[in-house]
C-alpha cells in the first residue's frame, strides 16, 4: 500500500525503513528547512538507517498526503496541534492516521487522538506504541508492540499490514490506557535516569512497582482499564525507557541531576506537566510525576526529593 511517514527524525526514518522492507510504497516527509531531511537527500542515511532509493523524500505536505492511504505521524507531541491545523486544510478523504508519538499535550492534558478528532473527526486514527529502539531493530533484534484504535477494523487492517518477524503487533483493547501509559513511561524514564545519575540505580525496582501503580490509578480515573498500565505500552516499555543506554528520557534525567546539558528537552518533561494537570482534574495523586516536576521545573535538590520519595515515606506498598 502507499504510506507517507510524517517526520524524518530517528523514529520516523526507522518507520520508513521498516515499512519499505515490507514492500509498501513509502514517502518520507520533512520540513524544507529540516537538517535531517537534507542529510537524507545528500546521503540517504542518518547513521542509524539507510533508506533505499525507492523511498521518496519530500518537503511538500500536500504531495505526501495525496500520495498515501495511510499517514504515519512521528513528530514532537507538543507541536502536533499545529501540524493538525495544516493537515486539516488538505483532503483527508479515505486516509487513516497512525500516531507513533508518545506524549500528551502539556497545555490541555489532551491525548493526541483527541486532537486528531478536533480537526479531522471523520478520519480513522490509531496509535502505534510499545518498546523498541532503532539501534536494536536495525541489528535484527525483534520486539513486540501494540496497535490500538477505537475501530477493530482499523486495528486488524494495520496489524496485518505492519507485522513482520522483526515486530510482532498485539491488538490494543484500551485506547485511553495505551495512550496515557505510553506517554507516562517517559516520565518514569526520566526518574530512572535521575536514580542512575545519583548512584541510586538499585531503587529502580521501587520506581517500577510504584510508577506502574501510579499510572494505573490515573488510567482508571480517566475511564481506561488500570490493567493496561501493566502491558506493553507502559510497564512493558520500561526496559527500553528506564534501563536502555538508548533512552533519551533516561539519559536526560541522568545528565540533569549531574548538572550536565543534554542539549534539548526530552518529551517526558512536557508529559510531566500534562500528567500533573490530569491528576489534578481526576484527583489522583502522582508522587513520582510530582517529584520529577519539582526537580526539573521547580529547582528542588534531586537527592533530597528522590530520598523523600523512596526512602523516608512510610506507607503501604500499593
Amino acid at each position: 500500500m502507499n504510506i507517507s511517514v510524517i517526520g524524518c527524525g530517528r523514529w520516523g526514518s526507522f518507520i520508513a525503513w521498516y515499512l519499505d522492507r515490507l514492500n509498501h510504497t513509502i514517502t518520507l516527509y520533512g520540513r524544507e528547512n529540516s537538517q535531517k531531511l537534507q542529510t537524507f537527500r545528500k546521503q540517504r542515511t542518518n547513521g542509524l538507517v539507510t533508506l533505499n532509493e525507492g523511498i521518496q523524500l519530500t518537503s511538500d505536505l500536500k504531495n505526501a498526503v495525496e500520495s498515501a492511504e495511510i499517514l504515519v505521524v512521528s513528530i514532537g507531541a507538543q507541536s502536533f496541534r499545529g501540524f493538525m491545523q495544516q493537515l486539516a486544510a488538505l483532503d483527508l478523504g479515505g486516509k487513516t492516521i497512525v500516531l507513533c508519538m508518545k506524549g500528551i499535550e502539556a497545555d490541555t492534558g489532551k491525548r493526541l487522538t483527541q486532537i486528531v478528532q478536533e480537526y479531522a473527526p471523520k478520519v480513522p486514527v490509531a496509535i502505534w506504541v510499545g518498546p523498541g529502539h532503532v539501534q536494536n531493530f536495525v541489528r535484527g533484534i525483534p520486539n513486540c508492540m501494540v496497535i490500538d484504535s477505537s475501530s477493530m477494523e482499523i486495528k486488524e487492517y494495520l496489524v496485518k499490514a505492519f507485522s513482520s518477524d522483526l515486530i510482532r503487533f498485539y491488538y490494543g483493547t484500551d485506547l485511553i490506557g495505551n495512550e496515557v501509559g505510553a506517554a507516562a513511561k517517559n516520565v518514569i524514564g526520566i526518574a530512572g535516569g535521575m536514580l542512575d545519575g545519583l548512584n541510586r540505580t538499585a531503587l529502580k525496582g521501587a520506581l517500577m512497582s510504584r510508577g506502574t501503580r501510579e499510572i494505573a490509578r490515573l488510567i482508571q480515573a480517566m475511564g481506561g482499564n488500570e490493567i493496561t498500565a501493566y502491558g506493553l505500552s507502559h510497564l512493558g516499555d520500561y526496559e527500553a525507557t528506564v534501563f536502555s543506554e538508548y533512552s533519551h528520557n533516561r539519559k536526560f534525567g541522568e545528565l540533569f541531576v549531574k548538572g550536565e546539558n543534554y542539549g534539548e528537552l526530552a518529551e517526558g518533561v512536557a508529559t510531566t506537566t500534562a500528567l500533573l494537570k490530569l491528576g489534578q482534574e481526576t484527583k489522583v495523586e502522582l508522587p513520582i510525576c510530582r517529584a520529577v516536576n519539582s526537580v526539573i521545573n521547580e529547582g528542588k535538590e534531586p537527592k533530597t526529593v528522590l530520598s523523600d520519595l523512596f526512602l523516608r515515606s512510610l506507607k503501604m506498598e500499593f
